[in-house]
């Protein structure tokens, strides 16, 4: 019997075995539970078993990169790569809904309080309420051609999500996920202790999001509407979600001090996509003056909102000194 005052030093197997079989326990509940869902994939309990699917399928995908010397390489490199495919495949259903939700919800506001300025659009003559009441006319209109284009695309990606539920390609990754419930393909370091294996990669992993964070550009260097500067904070808010994850394996807990600027960096990824949906509603062919404006505005507000998510993060990142740094 070992002495309670002397424990054993835990190997990598013993830290990353018992996470990634529990995470892949997740993922075959939520893949019962969507088997045992009716077959309308809009009901709640369809809704939650995908969103379980892919919330466990990001954290075994994301553990398999971050943790990838301890694992077989081979194994590790392909079942991440088909995780990843699932997970985008499964979230971009819910993306297109959450999508309109969020521009119909702005063009609520919006035609009934003060405007921000369209970028490419010019406003009617005249003063606020002319503005106001064009605004209004072309809200509607802004509205059922928002809720056209991005109810097709989310009808699509429905199809698209069933169809890979349904092919040999999920199967194979559902088949790899039940294996690994049971056994984990790792590598013969991960006989060691865990702190001389997973804690190197699992710091590379939070000193990557340091980086990224420190290389973000200042806001007053950054033009609002250039969304071609949206990248480098989409990639901090990927890298951020595997230092997240990698926390969960070595501590095991998520970290709650950065839990706010993941909010922010979401948020900010959700404005950013949502503005690039109103510049190409906008660009429709033949649109009325009116619904165009409409759109520029909506624009406009999402550009802002980018903004803002991007002031949050900096106030709620913990670590002021990388947000400053030059």
């Amino acid at each position: 019997m070992r002495h309670p005052d002397h424990p054993t030093t835990p190997s990598a197997a013993d830290v990353l075995g018992p996470y990634l079989r529990e995470q892949a326990a997740c993922f075959l509940r939520g893949l019962r539970l969507h088997r045992e869902a009716p077959a309308d994939g809009g009901t709640h309990g369809a809704e939650e078993a995908t969103a379980a699917l892919r919330h466990a399928a990001r954290r075994i995908s994301g553990t398999l990169r971050t943790f990838r010397t301890a694992l077989d390489p081979a194994w590790a490199d392909h079942l991440r790569t088909e995780l990843v495919w699932l997970s985008g495949t499964l979230a971009r259903e819910r993306a297109y809904a959450d999508r309109l939700g969020r521009l119909l919800e702005a063009l609520h506001q919006l035609s009934g309080t003060s405007l921000p300025a369209a970028r490419t659009s010019s406003p009617p003559p005249g003063d606020g309420d002319r503005e106001r009441a064009a605004l209004g006319i072309g809200a509607a209109r802004a509205g059922a051609l928002l809720e056209r284009r991005l109810t097709l695309a989310r009808t699509r990606a429905h199809s698209e999500a069933l169809q890979a539920l349904g092919s040999s390609r999920f199967h194979g990754v559902a088949d790899a996920v039940a294996l690994l419930a049971s056994e984990v393909p790792l590598a013969p370091c991960a006989a060691a202790p865990a702190t001389e294996v997973l804690y190197a990669p699992a710091g590379l992993a939070e000193q990557r999001v340091h980086t990224a964070v420190a290389s973000l550009p200042a806001d007053e260097a950054v033009e609002p509407y250039d969304e071609a500067r949206d990248a480098p904070w989409h990639r901090t808010r990927v890298l951020l979600r595997l230092h997240r994850y990698a926390h969960e394996v070595v501590r095991p807990a998520a970290d709650p001090a950065l839990a706010g600027a993941g909010h922010a960096l979401d948020l900010h990824r959700d404005a950013a996509e949502a503005a690039s949906a109103a510049s190409a509603a906008a660009r429709t062919p033949r649109i009325a003056p009116a619904t165009a404006y409409a759109l520029g505005v909506l624009h406009a507000h999402q550009r802002h909102e980018v903004g803002a998510a991007r002031a949050v993060f900096r106030e709620t990142w913990p670590y002021a000194a990388a947000v400053t740094a030059p």
